[in-house]
């Protein structure tokens, strides 16, 4: 467990240790993956819940990954499988989770103020979060050339990288409507997935 320490920001290991017993959370640390940032799954009989986040995030998108990955599963302790992944009851349960830690005092100025405009309507993907996402993405360590899909604009374009160049058409549920530049196919991007800006 002290290794997990290194990924969360002071002052809020000992609360997530506190959720990871209270809950017997089978937690992983994961490589990084393009789609997701994090993963909850309930647990079979006899097992375990399952949380997974990605090990290359920072401190601070790193712990509120988990957050959003735990009130899916207090949620469906309280609920099982008779609501909505991302319905009213899971807005409920994640804005009462990001008011506890807001209320720690472990974040940035600015990370701190986003959050606070995110608790009244959490949305359930990054596309809903874009301005909350790029101020988190702030505190990476390593400057990022790129982006996600959710900060293109539409009618933007971008390049994945497979080196295809894209054009964001519009919004569809929660993911995005795209068209390859060469040949005009449809295509549906996560908001999560990272890509680079390009001008055509």
């Amino acid at each position: 467990m002290e290794v997990l320490r290194r990924y969360l920001p002071e002052g809020s290991f000992d609360r997530i240790i506190y959720y990871l017993n209270f809950f017997k959370i089978h937690f992983t640390i994961t490589l990084k993956r393009n789609t997701v940032l994090g993963d909850y799954r309930h647990p079979i009989p006899g097992g375990n819940h399952r949380i997974s986040v990605n090990g290359d995030l920072n401190q601070y998108e790193f712990l509120i990954t988990f957050l959003h990955e735990l009130a899916h599963l207090i949620t469906f302790e309280k609920f099982g499988t008779r609501v909505q992944p991302h319905g009213k009851e899971w807005k409920n349960q994640y804005g009462l989770l990001l008011q506890e830690f807001v209320a720690l005092g472990i974040f940035p100025f600015d990370v701190h103020q986003a959050i606070l405009k995110t608790i009244p309507d959490p949305a359930a993907t990054a596309n809903g979060e874009t301005m909350l996402l790029s101020i988190l993405r702030r505190y990476n360590h390593e400057k990022q050339q790129g982006t996600t899909v959710a900060q293109i604009p539409i009618g933007g374009f971008f390049k994945t990288q497979k080196g295809q160049i894209f054009k964001k058409m519009s919004l569809r549920r929660t993911r995005f409507l795209c068209t390859d530049y060469k040949t005009g196919a449809a295509y549906s991007f996560s908001p999560l997935t990272e890509v680079i800006p390009v001008e055509v």
